[in-house]
């Protein structure tokens, strides 16, 4: 006897439809899983890059880098560590009175000061002079300078623990302590451009 023909199973369309049906989700929430923590790494790797023709001599720090907790000498001759700002930003300008492209931007700086503090970024220009407080003090009365801080690097202990090989240099630090660029030599400090980027760049808690 030829046996039957045996009958195929019925295909189940209802349980491939909703297999089907639910995939895009599943896709979905994939795509999502990739895209979020590379939105996230991109924002927190976004580098702040000046305009074209504003602030040449900038170069980025990449990625960002804690800074050294060193300490400068305030106006009362007492100590004070670079963590005592942590939570603004900073620009961390190193000068000296006998190098004259410090002495020409630094009532540029000065006038930047004045311009950004409402925005929770404080102006820090570090004196290399030997004779410290006592030099500065008599530069910032003679140049009318009075929205800078009265600061001092001791031994130029802060401008080789920053690793700064020339003046004037300055760095510019986030509100979370990190190194996110530097200037090299003298710029324009107190232009309408630079000012919007120093803003936009270092804005901290007031």
């Amino acid at each position: 006897m030829i046996p039957a023909a045996s009958t195929p199973k019925a295909y189940d369309f209802a349980s491939k439809k909703r297999l089907f049906r639910g995939l895009p989700g599943v896709l979905a929430l994939g795509l999502l899983g990739i895209l979020i923590p590379t939105a996230a790494s991109y924002a927190e790797n976004t580098v702040c890059k000046p305009e074209k023709g504003v602030l040449d001599t900038y170069q980025p720090t990449i990625p960002p880098r804690a800074i050294p907790d060193a300490k400068i000498i305030i106006k009362d001759g007492s100590e004070r560590p670079l963590s005592y700002y942590r939570g603004k930003g900073i620009v961390l300008n190193f000068w000296a009175t006998w190098c004259a492209p410090c002495v020409r931007e630094m009532p540029q700086l000065d006038r930047l000061a004045a311009l950004v503090r409402e925005n929770g970024i404080e102006v820090l220009t570090v004196s290399e002079d030997r004779l410290g407080l006592e030099k500065a003090a008599e530069f910032y009365t003679t140049n009318k300078l009075t929205d800078l801080p009265l600061l001092v690097d001791k031994k130029m202990r802060v401008l080789k623990a920053m690793g700064v090989r020339g003046l004037p240099s300055t760095i510019l630090i986030n509100a979370k302590g990190q190194e996110i660029g530097r200037v090299l030599g003298v710029a324009e400090w107190d232009s309408i451009e630079t000012v919007a980027f120093i803003r936009n760049c270092l804005k901290g808690r007031k």
